[in-house]
């Protein structure tokens, strides 16, 4: 370790170690010929789902290559008149020849208020060219149609939408984080410039991590959509600037107590580096975790997700000590820490904090948890799943189209489940499916030598509760008509299916992560104990944020429900990234009880990391938040929930409930590994809790400079090194 340290702190070296991170970076950016992609998240199914498997047997009919638009006419007053429907069947002339088929009659309904049209398309890959096309398709509908409203829907309509929401998601995102990340590096360290350098170092590393995830997903096979390059951004600005806050606030700390501010780094980088990388590497396992699911959306996120952290970590670790000791002390102005300052420890809230809790700690673990508690009563009676139609925050033209539709007619007449059973059992099947409750009608449709579609009309809301029972009723009859080899497929198979795999995925990723996160505390704490209660603290605030999350999203948003997918992100990330505050301190503490105890050591570890965490879980409370820019439903649940558990972890777990559970346990804290200073050992040495005090001094917290994060205090000199 001694040789990394001297290589990014060195005069002679650090400044070659930018250099060829930046060189590098630049080089990997720019030769890997890779533009962000925009688009929409794709499905994700496996091939053994069964409505994949009524896709695959689609294709061989005539119409496999194609996809439909649904195009809405509504009557703006009343019903549609003779005229607009007149008009209307010349404009499906003009439909029919943009998409080259044969003229296609509208439908309309029996009060005659809506009409509608299926036109077939040929498929687009590219999100520009099928947005002109629908844009003209809308243009020769409504031509000459006064008096009516026109509606893009159907599949190429959400298509269309979903493509809208994610064009420039990335610049969004990125822009709003990195606006939200300096104001608060500004705000936290109160210097004109010392921000600048870890927004910089992190920046850079953003751009690394996108670009080695694309490459090495690209090479495996994985595609990266816009909402999980949307949530590397931000995990990876989150993570890193967290780890450049911990960095900064040791150094800080060191520069206090050592001359030469290259060895007062080598210090820090040693002091807090078995904290980041134990943060990260839980982070980037329990990401990795996703790699077992069945979505690939979630494998996706997970192989992206792990790369960030580790880059994220390398850039914290490596980058940004080499670009920190290229200026001196100055970097820090207006607060300048000078070599031989007084402690600030003394003076920290955070310690006062924590004597307070050490009178009382039964008490106050019980409140705490009772608090928790509390806050996780808020998940009675949520609502989990999320239509097609109710995960955009600003309902789009296709989902008022479908709403449109089913008020007038019935409201599975547009999206029918797509039934394949053999073409010797087509009549047969048909027959016994229309006795089934919630069938509304079926018909016969395209047909092989070998295999028949039914496309069947359920009488239940697209995607919802009672469309998904009639689905399951209907693959269960199935199973006993004639060969038993039929398959249900369709939007609402479709969705249904990826309700299942979503359990299916939670059922497996959750407890692989709790395993991980376990075993990385046990060998960083080299404790059994300890590991049990934090982690039992973390998932307890995992529900209370999900509880209060649930209490807004009625409350305020007015959201219908929790979606499926933001159950699994949310747990990932408020558990992998909700024990770093947890690590941060606990290491810290475990530092100070080797010549303290492990009672004035926490208190200490509490007073020395409660600036500094406090800022990082704002910061990354803050950064998570950023994801509610998007008009998705999903991602905005996401943030806010992690957002709500980060404040949780930091105000309240690391804050008062993790030190009350070491005074509680006391020596038995770290079992089975034995305390070096027991608290009998400190009393015998003189250590008794009067004198200990003066480790933190509630009467002296009036003399403090109030800082946000770091060590040292206050100077107004020139800033020079003496030691550089």
């Amino acid at each position: 370790m001694s040789a990394y340290l001297r290589l990014i702190t060195s005069k002679a070296t650090s400044w070659l170690v930018l250099l060829v991170t930046v060189l590098g970076a630049g080089a990997l950016i720019a030769l890997s010929g890779q533009e962000e992609n925009d688009a929409a998240p794709p499905v994700g199914l496996p091939d053994t789902a069964e409505s994949v498997q009524v896709q695959q047997l689609q294709e061989q009919f005539p119409s496999a290559e194609g996809t439909s638009a649904i195009l809405v006419i509504s009557a703006e007053d009343g019903t549609l008149t003779d005229e607009q429907l007149a008009t209307l069947a010349e404009n499906t002339a003009e439909l029919a020849a943009i998409a080259e088929v044969e003229f296609v009659p509208p439908v309309v309904s029996d009060d005659e208020t809506v009409a509608f049209v299926v036109v077939p398309l040929d498929p687009i890959t590219s999100v520009g060219a099928r947005a002109e096309r629908a844009e003209e398709l809308r243009a020769a509908a409504s031509d000459g149609l006064t008096g009516a409203t026109v509606y893009l829907t159907g599949a190429e309509g959400f298509e269309v939408d979903l493509a809208a929401v994610f064009e420039g998601a990335n610049f969004t995102l990125l822009g709003t984080t990195v606006l939200v990340v300096a104001v608060l590096l500004i705000l936290t360290y109160r210097s004109p410039w010392l921000w600048l350098v870890p927004l910089a170092v992190v920046g850079l590393g953003d751009q690394v991590a996108g670009t080695t995830a694309r490459l090495v997903a690209d090479a495996i096979g994985i595609e990266l959509d816009a909402s999980v390059t949307g949530i590397l951004s931000v995990l990876v600005f989150g993570a890193a600037t967290n780890y450049a806050l911990l960095l900064i606030a040791r150094y800080r700390d060191e520069l206090r107590l050592v001359e030469d501010r290259r060895e007062a780094m080598r210090r820090a980088v040693r002091g807090t580096a078995p904290a980041i990388l134990a943060s990260g590497g839980t982070v980037a396992l329990a990401l990795a975790t996703l790699l077992f699911a069945e979505l690939s959306g979630n494998r996706a996120l997970g192989l992206a997700g792990a790369i960030g952290i580790v880059i994220a970590m390398f850039f914290g670790l490596v980058v940004l000590p080499a670009a920190l000791v290229l200026f001196g002390r100055g970097l820090f102005w207006p607060f300048i820490p000078r070599f031989g300052a007084p402690d600030f420890v003394a003076k920290s809230p955070w310690g006062r904090l924590g004597r307070r809790v050490s009178r009382r700690p039964v008490i106050v673990a019980t409140v705490g948890f009772i608090a928790l508690a509390g806050f996780a009563a808020g998940l009675v009676g949520a609502n989990i799943g999320l239509s097609q139609n109710e995960r955009f925050i600003v309902k789009p033209e296709a989902v008022v189209g479908q709403e449109v539709l089913a008020d007038a007619f019935s409201a599975g007449a547009t999206s029918p489940a797509a039934v394949i059973v053999p073409t010797d059992e087509a009549d047969e099947t048909l027959q016994a499916l229309l006795e089934l409750d919630g069938v509304d009608a079926g018909q016969l449709g395209e047909a092989t030598d070998e295999w028949t579609q039914l496309d069947i009309t359920i009488d239940a809301d697209p995607e919802s509760a009672a469309a998904f029972a009639t689905i399951e009723r209907m693959r269960a009859a199935l199973d006993d008509i004639g060969s038993g080899t039929a398959l249900v497929g369709g939007i609402d198979a479709q969705a249904l299916d990826v309700a299942t795999a979503q359990e299916r995925d939670q059922a497996v990723v959750i407890p692989l992560i709790l395993v991980l996160v376990f075993i990385v505390l046990v060998i960083l704490l080299r404790a059994l104990l300890a590991p049990l209660l934090l982690l039992g603290a973390v998932v307890a605030s995992y529900f209370s944020a999900v509880g209060i999350g649930w209490i807004l999203f009625q409350t305020v948003f007015g959201f219908p429900a929790i979606d499926t997918t933001v159950l699994l992100f949310s747990f990932l990330f408020l558990v992998a990234l909700g024990i770093d505050y947890s690590i941060f301190l606990v290491t810290r503490a475990q530092e100070e009880s080797a010549r303290l105890g492990i009672r004035e050591g926490m208190i200490r570890a509490l007073a020395a990391t409660g600036a500094v965490i406090t800022s990082a879980g704002i910061l990354l409370a803050a950064v998570f938040a950023v994801l509610g820019v998007l008009p998705l439903i999903t991602l905005t649940q996401i943030g806010i929930i992690v957002c709500i558990g980060v404040l949780i972890d930091t105000l309240l777990v690391r804050t008062v409930i993790v030190p009350a559970f070491a005074f509680i346990a006391g020596d038995r804290f770290f079992w089975p590994r034995k305390p070096q200073v027991t608290i009998a050992e400190a009393d015998e040495r003189g250590l008794n809790a009067q004198q200990m005090s003066s480790i933190v001094d509630p009467a002296e917290g009036d003399a403090a400079e109030p800082q946000l994060v770091g060590a040292g205090a206050p100077d107004g000199g020139d800033g020079e090194d003496r030691a550089s």
